[in-house]
């Protein structure tokens, strides 16, 4: 029996004796998916060495793959509604497999770019895909809290794992296999999925046009902000901004946009999606910035500083696997703000680090606040992303969802690190900054979420 069976109205039901294998698999790919979000990080130098290239030109190997993913998202979510759930999810991860064995292969710095853009575009297409497949799969108010929940610790495992990863292959290996071991996996979930989702009803979609030109400009603009933003161009920042604003006039008044404008006039999503950006810019500035305390304050190596990051990853998991039974007890709304006003608490904690730490007294505490808060905010507020979404709106949902996580992360860890590193030069003050910014941002976000949110709680 498939995970999905189809109705007699073309409709996709699920089927609950295989959903559980189903949710892996699509799990497993968006585990890869993370994975090469922070995979790169601590292979940078090697790479570097190997093709003679300045940390300038590096930087494009980490923000090339998340602001095109992020900048494309949407439009994998419209292809998802429009083309079908399980044909994009493979479509997706091919396009992932085969830029992984490029990346691996590539001769060059830019082929190398270029195959890290491929593997945005194909999370474009998978990620948007697998999580409207979760919402449809469990539409249950409690069981897709739960669903979503393995979903998104599964996820922020992989940012975790990326980094443990990199230093053990690339100390033990060789750097291209960060990319090389993504294809085997990939493999595994291409011939697996067709046995375990079945394909997606025909009756119930509408075929409409697509809305290139706003892909492009919402591809284009956080690109060329994040450059500005980084290299300190302010040319380069405004283009941004103005290409960004370009893409909000076309939205609203082409016939077929990536996204309708009125789709944020429901005030559970559009909250929710609000609060996401500044919570994953935190969560990616932490992560870099933490990164280079470990390595070139405290002197860590590249797989000390990886493994620093397990406890991490325990209380990140352990934060995740309580957030159906919060929803439940508190709603969403104060769950999101508990998570919010951890993860402030944590970057307060960072935002006193001293120029000559330690791991245990002036690092762990932090990190430990900010992962709790993490597991517990992003979660809630994906879920809330997700409030009364339906068979057509279900990837539309899902890819607004992952595009404002994804986009806020590269631009705000652009922010974040641009003033941070101001002079090229690791100084610890400017850490502190950056991190007393992002604890502020978060307070004040949470103050808006309690505010303006409408509180629901799931019922079995």
């Amino acid at each position: 029996m498939n995970a999905f069976s189809a109705a007699a109205d073309g409709s996709v039901r699920p089927v609950r004796d295989r959903r559980p294998w189903a949710l892996a698999l699509l799990s497993l790919l968006q585990f890869l998916i993370a994975v090469d979000v922070t995979v790169v990080n601590v292979a940078l130098p090697s790479i570097g060495a190997q093709f003679r290239s300045d940390v300038a030109d590096l930087s494009w190997v980490v923000t090339g793959y998340t602001l095109v993913g992020g900048g494309l998202l949407l439009l994998g979510g419209r292809l998802t509604d429009l083309l079908g759930r399980r044909r994009m999810f493979l479509l997706g991860a091919a396009l992932f497999g085969l830029a992984s064995l490029a990346a691996g292969l590539a001769p060059d710095l830019p082929t190398l770019v270029a195959a890290r853009l491929a593997q945005g575009a194909g999370e474009a297409l998978a990620s948007p895909a697998a999580m409207s497949l979760i919402a449809l799969l469990f539409p249950g108010p409690e069981e897709r809290a739960k669903a979503l929940g393995v979903w998104g610790a599964i996820s922020a495992a992989g940012l975790v794992v990326g980094v443990v990863l990199s230093g053990a292959i690339v100390q033990l290996l060789h750097w291209r296999w960060i990319f090389g071991v993504n294809v085997p996996i990939v493999a595994l979930v291409l011939v697996l999925t067709p046995g375990l989702v079945r394909r997606d009803g025909s009756g119930a979609r509408e075929r409409r046009r697509l809305d290139p030109a706003g892909a492009a400009l919402l591809t284009c603009g956080p690109l060329a902000l994040a450059y500005g933003l980084l290299r300190h161009s302010a040319a380069a920042a405004v283009a941004g901004l103005v290409l960004l604003g370009v893409f909000v006039l076309v939205e609203s008044r082409t016939r077929h946009p990536l996204v309708p404008l009125s789709f944020f006039a429901h005030r559970v999503r559009a909250v929710a999606n609000a609060a996401t950006v500044p919570l994953s810019a935190a969560l990616s500035a932490t992560f870099f910035l933490l990164t280079l305390y470990l390595q070139d304050v405290l002197g860590f190596t590249p797989l000390q500083a990886g493994l620093a990051y397990l406890p991490f990853c325990a209380a990140l998991m352990l934060a995740i696997s309580q957030v159906s039974r919060l929803i439940g007890a508190i709603g969403v709304r104060r769950t999101s703000v508990l998570g919010l006003v951890l993860t402030a608490a944590g970057l307060a904690w960072l935002a006193r680090l001293p120029d000559h730490g330690g791991l245990w007294a002036d690092v762990l505490p932090g990190m430990l606040g900010v992962a709790g808060g993490m597991g517990i905010g992003l979660v809630a507020l994906q879920n809330a992303a997700l409030a009364d979404v339906t068979e057509e709106d279900a990837g539309t949902a899902s890819g607004v969802q992952r595009c404002v996580d994804q986009l806020g992360g590269s631009l705000g860890l652009a922010v974040l690190v641009g003033a941070a590193l101001g002079g090229g030069a690791v100084r610890v003050a400017e850490f502190r900054t950056a991190f007393a910014w992002a604890a502020a941002a978060l307070v004040a976000t949470a103050a808006a979420v309690a505010l303006t949110a409408r509180d629901t709680r799931q019922r079995g």
